[in-house]
């Protein structure tokens, strides 16, 4: 029974973190916290597994998202690479500043954050792109499955000085950098919605792998749960994908918007509770 709960909870995260680029962790974690306290699964689960285990599970999430995504041909890997640079050093260090500030008020903080992001997408027609020049700056083209071709870039510089700072509030915070990372890819650079989620997914395939290694020095994985995730999480990854190529842009986006307004809901209640 623990196993068939887990596979469905791995399908179901995994679907969703793909379709919108969050890798499905935001799901996991709590889902396990709560799976934990109940009998059936043997008693308490604690934080630092729970993060640890859908960790190691994302990275299954994010090879099988990016090997599908490679194949629709909606992969920008360079900025991918160059958000990395700026993402990944931000994400270790936000992570160490965690231990020396109060959780529970950051979450609060961070909760009240999150659903201003989902506002801002709501009026995300209404911004103008950071202004760049396309001689000093990369410059993309992607034509969706509309027929519609959308051109947009970044200086270079720029996208990682903000690449770091959303991969540092995302360390502080303990959650996936996917669920900064996509807006702020739509919201300050205009990348077109099913290139973000995709380009998200490609760049949490390196971040779990890293984070996943510290967290099996430390034991904070959970085989048997792990085990009973992957085969969800790999399965639902590919359905995430697929759904991505059939919906609208507009409908990625309130999928987004929505999924952020829950999770910053939950980060506020976590933090009041504190």
């Amino acid at each position: 029974m623990e196993w068939i709960v887990l596979v469905l909870v791995g399908l179901f995260a995994s679907s969703l973190g793909s379709l919108i680029g969050l890798g499905g962790g935001i799901i996991v974690v709590p889902t396990l916290l709560y799976l934990g306290s109940l009998s059936l699964f043997g008693g308490h689960i604690s934080p630092q597994v729970a993060a640890g285990t859908s960790l190691f599970t994302m990275i299954f999430t994010g090879l099988s998202s990016t090997i599908a995504y490679m194949k629709r041909k909606t992969i920008d890997y360079k900025s991918g690479l160059i958000f990395l640079i700026g993402s990944g050093p931000g994400g270790i260090l936000g992570a160490w500043v965690t231990e020396k500030l109060n959780f529970h008020a950051f979450n609060l903080f961070f909760g009240i954050f999150i659903i201003l992001v989902s506002l801002v997408l709501l009026l995300k027609d209404k911004l103008k792109p950071i202004p760049f020049r396309k001689e000093k700056g990369i410059v993309r083209s992607f034509t969706d499955n509309e027929g519609k071709t959308f051109e947009y870039g970044f200086n270079p510089y720029l996208a990682v000085l903000i690449s770091f700072i959303v991969g540092f509030l995302s360390g502080i915070f303990g959650v996936g950098g996917g669920s900064l990372m996509v807006p702020t890819m739509i919201l300050l650079f205009f990348f077109p919605p099913h290139v973000a989620v995709a380009t998200s997914m490609f760049m949490i395939l390196p971040t779990s792998i890293l984070g996943s290694i510290t967290h099996l020095a430390l034991g904070n994985v959970n085989w048997m749960y792990a085990i009973a995730l992957i085969p969800g999480a790999w399965i639902g990854a590919n359905i995430g994908v697929y759904l991505n190529s059939k919906l609208k842009s507009r409908t990625i986006v309130i999928i987004l918007r929505t999924i952020l307004v829950i999770i910053g809901v939950q980060l506020i209640y976590e933090g009041f509770k504190g």
